[in-house]
């Protein structure tokens, strides 16, 4: 695939990403706090996350590593950012969750698997054969901005993960209000964080490639944090009136 056809396919993929947007801020995604049992089998919902996240990486390490290009020092420390996220999400974050017995649809995790195909793809292909980054690039202020903001994102998200699966005592089923940390001010910090850290490897990388993939996490996170923000204040009579739904101080 030539660079064109490359750009070209990434802009496509860019412009489902906002269809996805639109769609969902109608249609809650159904795993988690939303699932529903009408859409079709469902899977443990631990391995149903290990097996959506884990592919990414497999994906994106094919293609950089069988690519052109020889990969920089910079190009790996880049790629460390991403996989740090990734065994976290894919081979950590499962195994902390305190949700036995808790399952979510099959399709979801399709769902999942597909997008983490395509971004493991547009991702590994951008480093395998069309971008070096030479050690200077460590020091110009996209590469530096954008690691303080994806590290600001990283650590944000994985508190606030932390502080909801410290929410249930061992054997306890059902859902609190989370206090601690961002939830002072908000009630998706963990979705907040992540989308801050995307939007940090956007910056850093300065590529078409990382623009996309933070696109598609806003579309897909804010509806999410939207329809976590009304399931909280419906269920819960006393949720603070003064949290904001994902960005604190603005909504």
């Amino acid at each position: 695939m030539n660079f064109e056809t490359y750009t070209y396919f990434v802009w496509t993929w860019i412009a489902v990403a906002l269809v996805i947007f639109v769609v969902l801020l109608f249609i809650t995604a159904p795993y988690g706090r939303h699932t529903k049992t009408t859409w079709g089998p469902l899977i443990d919902n631990r391995l149903g996350w290990i097996i959506m996240e884990v592919f990414v990486l497999v994906v994106l390490y094919c293609f950089v590593l069988k690519g052109q290009n020889k990969q920089s020092v910079t190009n790996y420390i880049i790629l460390s950012f991403f996989t740090l996220h990734y065994l976290n999400r894919s081979l950590v974050f499962p195994f902390r969750l305190k949700t036995r017995g808790k399952k979510m649809p099959v399709v979801i995790m399709l769902m999942g698997i597909t997008f983490n195909l395509v971004n493991g793809f547009i991702i590994g292909y951008f480093f395998g054969n069309f971008k070096v980054y030479d050690e200077a690039w460590l020091g110009s202020f996209p590469f530096i901005a954008g690691t303080i903001l994806f590290f600001t994102g990283l650590v944000i998200n994985w508190q606030s993960d932390t502080i909801l699966i410290r929410l249930r005592k061992p054997g306890e089923t059902g859902y609190k209000i989370p206090t601690g940390g961002l939830f002072k001010y908000v009630s998706c910090p963990n979705l907040f964080g992540e989308t801050i850290e995307w939007a940090g490897f956007a910056l850093l990388t300065w590529s078409l490639p990382g623009f996309a993939f933070f696109l598609w996490t806003f579309a897909n996170l804010t509806p999410r944090a939207i329809a976590h923000h009304r399931w909280y204040r419906k269920r819960f009579p006393d949720y603070p009136k003064d949290r904001k739904i994902l960005i604190p101080y603005v909504v």
